[in-house]
């Protein structure tokens, strides 16, 4: 919370550079460099300096040093499983408070989580009275037995698991709705296995009970083939029955929430400066930058400075979820504030500072890191890595996510996982199944591996470009197979120890089939447009329609301007043949990739 400060008060971290130490000071490096070398320290401008050393600097210049606490680290996935629990890890239990749980409802598209939440909102008489507003800020509150519970408007589970791959955890509760009528379906069991990553506690909405054709019996069977167990079957798993539309069960629903939230003794420190997480960012025409924010432990204060990812700002205003104007927002509590240098992204963790030379300092400090992190290549952890990990005896758990063609491909595969598990790991080492599905490897797959640290790997498909583009940006492995054996072959090598370098297919290019062209005794061309990267003569090629595979193998010519070439790049055209391939169709895509060597790290 905000505190009358001296101005010559600086809180300087036990390191920092040269540059870190101008900003800190608000002097140019130059006028730094000097006062150094007056004080016998010869430095350049991104040279470390200790606490000690600043601290001198500072005085000689008029201020007064004193060390600053360490920031939070970031949250790891390691140990303890939720974040609210890590934020007060450190607190003293006497000050802790019970807070309002956060709640995510996710579930198929078709199945009513939109209708739930606005079902929920006006049997409150504050929710309704906000209206757009709480749709607008994507988070609203309602109060049932004189106990507020914070719920977020996520698009789903993707974002829900995107947030947790860049270190954010706000859920305390997930709600899985799902239709009576139409039971669990493929994005069903994807939210499931989302969820259960992030270890949040389940709670299951069974919606449009009201319907003629509800088979609510049947959807518990599903429910239960998939381990969430109803509680009326003698599981753990509250099912709730409701209709959204009806508003039948609605009081049902928020009883069983608040019951999970007492289980799980949700609690936060109120008394101390804030910490949180950025719900969404916008610039808005009569405001400026805008962030909403989920306050996670302490207070928010208007007039609290707060730093978010590489933006800073003093806040000059805060409203609720009603828009309505507020001086503090307490834990759990949703809030827009004014007043930053620019628009945070979804996601970051936001935290209160001492005052804006603080906050100046940190962001330069996170600045160069992000520049040496954007120099440096990608470090990717691989099958290879963990299988020298499990030779070193340092690998405890192998997490895999799975993709297949057809479902009828995934049992085969997962059964042949778990036999392997049960017949070549101790009880030191497991399989971890994180997520099993069919259809082509996406996004949403590789936001799951980033937040979870798995391998994915896919029988009969291939990652999309998109999803492609976020693995090497994130250092996912992705290993893709055509045959079952070579599959389980390579994850037996692995958690044996036994695991070779292999070559995977590194994609160079991708092309689109605009044009095709029947040449006498040549055969069929296309006439193509290059996307991304670059086409190459002597690369391999895959041909694909959809997300249907249609060909891989060998470039057999690659022509511009009727010319044969080595290469084309991204913007022109060409005209593109492959060897035994000739049904070419307009909207084609065709992928061009080389095979490289994996060394084990």
């Amino acid at each position: 919370m905000s505190e009358q400060r001296n101005e010559n008060v600086v809180e300087i971290p036990a390191s920092l550079s040269v540059r870190q130490l101008a900003t800190l000071l608000d002097v140019t490096p130059i006028v730094m460099i000097k006062e150094l070398m007056n004080a016998g320290i010869m430095a350049n401008i991104n040279q470390q300096i200790d606490y000690e050393t600043a601290a001198i600097v500072a005085q000689e210049m008029g201020f007064e040093p004193r060390e600053e606490a360490a920031l939070p680290e970031e949250p790891q996935e390691d140990g303890v499983a939720l974040l609210w629990e890590r934020l007060y890890a450190n607190e003293d239990p006497s000050k802790l408070k019970p807070r309002a749980p956060v709640v995510t409802i996710l579930g198929h598209v078709d199945h009513g989580k939109t209708s739930l939440l606005d079902a929920i909102r006006h049997t409150d008489v504050f929710g309704s009275e906000a209206g757009g507003i709480t749709q607008h800020i994507g988070a609203y509150q309602v109060e049932h037995h004189g106990k507020q519970i914070t719920f977020l408007d996520t698009p789903g589970h993707e974002a829900f698991t995107a947030m947790r791959a860049r270190g954010a955890h706000t859920t305390d509760i997930a709600i899985l709705v799902v239709a009576a009528d139409d039971g669990v379906m493929p994005q069903t069991v994807e939210a499931i296995n989302h969820v259960r990553a992030a270890q949040v506690p389940i709670i299951v909405a069974l919606n449009k009970i009201d319907k003629p054709t509800a088979q609510p019996e049947r959807v518990k069977q599903q429910l239960a083939d998939l381990g969430l167990v109803p509680d009326d079957w003698g599981g753990s798993v509250l099912c709730v029955p409701v209709s959204a539309k009806m508003k039948v069960g609605l009081d049902d629903l928020l009883e069983a929430i608040l019951l999970v939230a007492d289980s799980t003794e949700i609690k936060a420190n109120p008394d101390r400066s804030a910490m949180g997480t950025v719900l969404e960012g916008k610039l808005e025409r009569t405001l400026g930058a805008t962030a909403t924010v989920l306050v996670q432990n302490g207070t928010l204060c208007v007039g609290d400075t707060v730093i978010a990812g590489l933006v800073h700002g003093r806040v000059r205003r805060m409203l609720d979820y009603e828009g309505e104007s507020i001086e503090s927002a307490g834990p759990s509590m949703p809030a827009v504030i004014l007043g930053l240098s620019g628009i945070p992204e979804a996601g970051e963790v936001f935290q209160v500072v001492a005052d804006e030379r603080a906050a100046r300092a940190i962001v330069a400090k996170r600045e160069e890191e992000l520049s040496e992190k954007a120099a440096a290549p990608a470090k990717t952890f691989t099958l290879d890595d963990f299988s020298s990990r499990i030779k070193a005896g340092q690998a405890k758990e192998l997490a895999l996510i799975i993709k297949a063609d057809v479902q009828g491909s995934i049992e085969p595969i997962v059964s042949s996982l778990e036999r392997l598990g049960e017949r070549d790991l101790g009880e030191d080492i497991n399989i971890n199944i994180i997520h099993a599905a069919a259809g082509g490897i996406s996004e949403s797959d590789i936001n799951l591996a980033a937040a979870t640290g798995a391998i994915i790997v896919g029988f009969q498909v291939h990652p999309d470009s998109a999803a492609r583009r976020l693995a090497e940006s994130e250092g996912i492995d992705i290993r893709t197979y055509d045959v079952i054996y070579k599959l389980i072959d390579e994850v037996d090598r692995a958690l044996k120890g036994l695991l070779e370098p292999t070559y995977a297919d590194v994609t160079i290019g991708e092309a689109e089939v605009r044009a095709i062209f029947n040449i006498p005794r040549i055969g069929t061309i296309a006439g193509c447009h290059i996307r991304s990267g670059e086409a190459r003569r002597n690369a391999r090629a895959r041909v694909l329609r959809g997300k249907a595979q249609l060909y891989d193998g060998h470039v057999s010519s690659l022509k511009r301007h009727e010319k044969d070439v080595r290469e084309v790049r991204t913007g022109f055209e060409c005209g593109i043949g492959l060897d035994d391939f000739h049904n070419f169709e307009v909207g084609d895509i065709i992928q061009f990739y080389v095979k490289e060597r994996q060394e084990i790290a």
